[in-house]
């Protein structure tokens, strides 16, 4: 790819045409306790097993962990930034919850696109999000790909 064409992508995404079965992209965030916190404040999820050490303790998880919609977040980070970047838009998101995030887990999350939709620009990916070799979300999602002028 030609520095030209990376940072047309890097600023407007990449377009259908460009995407092809296979192709995947990653980013990685250690949880932190602010970012528990902080994403409590803007969802307004103040379940204690994410706020309330004593509480979590209690709990199956055996302390607090961090909100499913957190490291689902991610997914969309990827999407929105990397692949297939800016200008997508997201239509719809199926997640399967399978394993708790702790504070000081990283997460990573993948997008590797599944399926291509050409009548209706439209491209189905599979999304992960993974600590390790441990799977915490399983999912798809489809997205639109604007046409570009």
């Amino acid at each position: 790819m030609s520095d030209n064409t990376r940072n047309f992508n890097e600023l407007y995404g990449y377009r259908f045409e460009e995407l092809s079965v296979g192709q995947s992209a990653s980013l990685s965030r250690t949880v932190s306790e602010a970012d528990i916190l902080l994403f409590s404040g803007v969802s307004g999820d103040t379940n204690p097993v994410h706020l309330d050490e004593e509480f979590a303790a209690s709990t199956m998880f055996g302390g607090r962990i961090a909100h499913g919609m957190l490291s689902a977040g991610l997914i969309s980070a990827v999407f929105g930034t990397r692949l297939p970047g800016p200008g997508c838009i997201y239509l719809s998101q199926s997640l399967k919850f399978k394993a708790p995030v702790k504070i000081g887990q990283t997460v990573v999350a993948r997008v590797t696109v599944k399926e291509l939709k050409v009548e209706k620009r439209r491209v189905v990916f599979s999304t992960v999000c993974s600590c390790g070799d441990t799977v915490v979300i399983d999912g798809e999602a489809e997205l639109l790909i604007p046409a570009r002028g």
